[in-house]
């Protein structure tokens, strides 16, 4: 069929040049008609990509079932229980057609998987396709843009005409469209008042959601999957297109656990490796920061030619995972002995106030830092006490105020423990925990605001220096043996803390 339509528009062509040639050799201007005839081809190489950097729309066709890849199932996704279960109950539209046509069910046009990068949302789509046993295209919101009108709605219309052909040529009865980052196409309408082109595209994905029809031989679902919902048009949300949002949050430490479970079965684990301690340390960890530090632990022990994967590697990445690659540069010497009283005030601090808190202490430059204080959580958080936030502001200061204590100055390594301390601060004053007391963000004064910011930072200032006063002669002990030993583990720096 292609080649006779190329037959025929290469015919067409040539009998096209044939009159030009025969009009000049009659002596009619064909100047007209040469500047019409570039105009028309402009206009189509504009549209189909070809012009201008352009490209056609790329997208991916899995088969689920018959792929050359294992097939992704919701058992080899971890940490997203109830999403799964959301998801699975949305899928049961379409796996048991009769009986929802029997209860009077209309079956759901699209899902929409929200949440922060890295959970699992494009991992969640394809397990949904194999669940069901369909089709699976998939294509990002941003290869739907062109600073050519028409381009994007022409793609979707092209969308959704691959997904139902892959269904055909595949033998199913339904197929998946997944758009990842579908806030570039989907945000509200009149933010680009330059640029109609995504409104255009909104506005075809639209129509193109509501020409879906349950009882057409191809059932098309669409899962889009976005980090920012709150930029969504409510006109894609509203039922009857995206008729189910699906939370796809942060995995808590049994969910780490799973995952973590799930990305060590073809890793040789050594005996002395405790998964469960590793979630319980990694709070607010994603699926794919713990698939990349069991990579990165599975790096360290092949660079020291270790066959398992011992505790030690996990640590090691666990740093790395979380601060970046040790750094060549060596600090002189008078800078590496102010990090390692400054370290040694947050882990002072930090044990003082909670005991058990810290999991190591380094002087060792990694990413953007000279030192830090990696702490260990006593559990998930998702609300904090007043007293809770104090003590977060007391440990951010414990650093500047050991330095102070020692050196006589401060430093700019404090810059970022004062904005962890002035956030922690107006989580209190926004939380009504305040001597201000209730206020609304938008009417409370920026003075005021800033006043009682610098008020409970001078009074946990005062409670870190009376802390540290009446221990110097501890706290000096405890750095100058970091600054020899370059790392401590918590448990050595509890140690060195019970014997003085």
């Amino acid at each position: 069929m292609k080649a006779v339509e190329a037959y025929w528009k290469e015919a067409l062509a040539g009998v096209g040049i044939g009159v030009i040639i025969a009009l000049a050799v009659w002596g009619v201007d064909v100047t007209p008609i040469l500047v019409m005839a570039g105009l028309v081809i402009l206009m189509q190489m504009m549209l189909t990509g070809r012009l201008g950097g352009g490209r056609k729309l790329e997208t991916l066709t899995i088969d689920a079932k018959n792929s050359i890849d294992s097939p992704i199932t919701f058992d080899d996704i971890g940490g997203q229980e109830t999403a799964k279960r959301e998801l699975l109950e949305a899928l049961e539209f379409i796996s048991n057609k009769e009986k929802c046509a029997q209860l009077g069910i209309r079956p759901l046009k699209g899902i929409l998987l929200a949440g922060p990068p890295g959970t699992g949302k494009t991992l969640l789509a394809k397990a949904a396709a194999s669940f069901i046993n369909s089709a699976f295209v998939a294509a990002s919101g941003s290869s739907f843009i062109e600073m050519y009108a028409g381009v994007g709605a022409q793609r979707i219309r092209q969308l959704f005409a691959k997904g139902r052909q892959a269904a055909v040529q595949q033998g199913k009865e339904s197929a998946i469209i997944f758009i990842d980052e579908i806030e570039v196409i989907g945000g509200k309408r009149g933010r680009h008042s330059s640029h109609l082109e995504y409104d255009q595209t909104l506005n075809q994905l639209l129509v193109e959601m509501d020409g879906i029809q349950g009882d057409s031989d191809v059932r098309v679902l669409v899962i889009g999957a976005t980090n920012r919902p709150d930029l969504l048009d409510s006109a894609l949300i509203r039922p009857g297109r995206f008729d189910r949002i699906v939370r796809v949050d942060l995995p808590d430490k049994e969910g780490r656990l799973h995952i973590l479970q799930i990305h060590s079965r073809n890793k040789p684990l050594a005996p002395d490796v405790d998964l469960e301690k590793i979630a319980g340390e990694t709070f607010g960890f994603s699926g794919a920061h713990l698939e990349s530090l069991l990579n990165e632990a599975a790096i360290h022990a092949l660079r020291e030619g270790s066959d398992l994967i011992r505790e030690k590697d996990l640590r090691e990445a666990l740093e790395k995972v979380m601060l970046g690659e040790k750094l060549d540069r060596k600090p002189r010497e008078e800078e590496r002995r102010r990090v390692a009283y400054h370290e040694t005030g947050h882990a002072l601090v930090s044990e003082l106030l909670r005991n058990g808190s810290v999991s190591s202490v380094t002087v060792t430059p990694r990413g953007q830092t000279l030192g830090y204080v990696r702490r260990r959580p006593d559990g998930d958080y998702y609300l904090y006490t007043k007293q809770q936030l104090l003590d977060q502001i007391a440990i951010a200061l414990g650093g500047a105020v050991m330095e102070e204590m020692f050196f006589g100055s401060r430093s700019t390594g404090s810059k970022g423990d004062f904005q962890q301390a002035v956030e922690a601060a107006r989580q209190i004053i926004d939380s009504g925990m305040s001597a201000l007391g209730i206020v609304s963000k938008e009417h409370v004064l920026p003075e005021d605001v800033n006043r009682e910011v610098q008020a409970i930072i001078t009074e946990q200032e005062k409670r870190v220096r009376e802390l540290l006063a009446g221990r110097r002669a501890l706290a000096e002990k405890l750095a100058e043996e970091l600054l020899q030993a370059e790392k401590l583990s918590g448990d050595r720096f509890r140690e060195l803390l019970k014997a003085s």
